[in-house]
């Protein structure tokens, strides 16, 4: 398995981040992105996980609510990548792919967009 400090990886995460354009980043509402060591026991390869109402689903009633919560966890990026770059690029889609659960697309839509 590639090695990688965990502070190593959440700087990744933060540069995905950093990547995603501002007119978007500035659409982001009452989201937090976190990085786990390890996923849920029953999910052991999942690299990501948005937990939230998306942006499309949002009403008047959407009010006072904790932050959705974006999930990128390091453990089986590393196990899945060979190299530094893969981990790079694995993280850079994990984290478009969340927040674009963020934005209300689903899964379907980011296989076709090469998110998946």
């Amino acid at each position: 398995m590639l090695e990688m400090t965990r502070e190593e990886f959440e700087e990744l995460v933060a540069e995905a981040l950093d990547r995603i354009p501002p007119e978007l980043t500035r659409l982001m509402d009452n989201v937090a992105v976190f990085v786990e060591d390890e996923p849920p026991a029953d999910d052991p390869e999942l690299l990501g996980v948005y937990e939230g109402t998306p942006l499309t689903d949002r009403g008047e009633w959407y009010a006072g609510v904790l932050p959705d919560r974006i999930t990128v966890y390091r453990g089986p990026t590393l196990r899945m990548c060979e190299s530094r770059e893969d981990v790079v690029a694995e993280t850079e889609v994990t984290v478009v792919h969340e927040i674009a659960h963020h934005f209300g697309l689903d899964d379907a839509r980011l296989h076709t967009l090469g998110y998946g």
